[in-house]
């Protein structure tokens, strides 16, 4: 992995050189690990452009915590004298005034105070906007990337797969999510990639649900949205279910119409399709059923290092699908008062010469009567 992680810094490197930059500070965590095979808290990474000497400062020492990645070897690490300072700071004062003049910042993450203090530290250096590059240089993943994505999604199926054959009614939508962010865990997931969402009732199917203590009653609707981070790289997954021995008609037919959407979606992920394509093949069926007013802004988005990366899936989305992206299709209806369905998957786009896209996340999406 070292050689990988060595040729994902020259990739930037050549980048900034061609931009004109001698050095670039990159502090997004998500990024540093990319770059550097961990992030422990608090790391930023210096990438050195004319010199091609790249430094890991950190402003506590690494324990080696899983979580936190493996810091490629190839890598000098500067370990900061006291905990109270600033590691992107100390980067910059590392710079040799007399050969670096010019250093890419994440502007979109450093804050205004830590611009600040970089530039107190460097008066004479020039910061220039790194911009997205290492975000855009992460979007198609190497078949290293993915296999940590399967085994993430493999977590989450076996997470979601155990509380389905457990007893349900009766207990509380954040009761169920704990249990299943313990269920992720147990089955060696380093933690949840995001906050897991359990709605019921008249909650379920709504986008970005907090569990409350609302409890599980039969005839519901169960919407459930998990994934988990392993080694760093994160999935989704989304089901929605019936409580009771049998759905009402509107629940299987609102049911049904979801599947459709959501499977439109799946087979819209091949190499070359834009973005705003693929969202349309999910929303359309939606909108010609007339839920289009209250749908999601999206329907899907990439993942990896973060659980919402580019490429977006929504209607004024630019640029096209490359093959080996991941992505989530996850469109959903819900219904004030009533519930309703949300069904996420997460896929690697494919060719079709390779399959087609490969789904992840395969716990079934048949509407269970649980």
């Amino acid at each position: 992995m070292s050689e990988v992680f060595a040729v994902r810094r020259g990739r930037l490197r050549d980048r900034c050189s061609a931009a004109g930059t001698d050095a670039a500070l990159v502090s997004l965590p998500a990024n540093v690990r990319y770059l550097a095979g961990a992030a422990p808290p608090g790391a930023v990474l210096l990438l050195g452009v004319a010199d091609q000497r790249d430094v890991l400062l950190c402003p506590r020492t690494v324990t080696g915590d899983p979580a936190d990645g493996r810091p490629d070897e190839r890598l000098r690490l500067s370990v900061l004298p006291t905990t109270t300072g600033d590691p992107a700071v100390a980067a910059a004062d590392l710079l040799d005034p007399a050969t670096a003049r010019t250093l890419a910042v994440e502007e979109h993450h450093l804050t205004v105070a830590r611009h600040r203090a970089v530039r107190s530290v460097a008066p004479r250096l020039h910061l220039a906007d790194l911009g997205r590059s290492v975000e855009q240089q992460r979007t198609v993943k190497d078949e290293e990337e993915i296999s940590q994505l399967r085994i993430a999604a493999e977590i989450s199926d076996q997470a979601l797969g155990e509380l389905l054959e457990s007893i349900l009614v009766g207990r509380t939508e954040r009761h169920l999510a704990l249990e299943l962010e313990r269920r992720l865990v147990d089955h060696g997931a380093d933690g949840p990639a995001f906050r897991t969402s359990v709605a019921t009732g008249p909650n379920s199917g709504r986008a970005g649900h907090r569990p409350s203590d609302r409890r599980v009653e039969e005839g519901d609707f169960l919407s459930v949205r998990l994934g988990a981070n392993y080694h760093g790289y994160r999935c989704e997954i989304g089901r929605t279910f019936v409580i009771g021995s049998s759905p009402a008609d509107w629940q299987i037919d609102l049911y049904d119409l979801v599947f459709a959407a959501q499977r439109a979606g799946r087979e819209a992920l091949t190499p070359g399709t834009a973005y705003r394509d693929v969202d349309r093949a999910a929303r359309r069926p939606l909108e010609s059923a007339g839920y289009g007013e209250g749908l999601a802004a999206r329907t899907g988005h990439g993942v990896g290092l973060e659980i919402d990366e580019d490429p977006q899936l929504a209607p004024t989305a630019m640029g096209k699908l490359d093959a080996c992206v991941p992505v989530t299709v996850e469109p959903g209806v819900h219904l004030p008062g009533r519930g309703g369905v949300r069904i996420d998957d997460t896929l690697v786009v494919r060719p079709e010469a390779d399959g087609g896209p490969e789904l992840l996340t395969i716990t079934t999406k048949e509407l269970l009567a649980l």
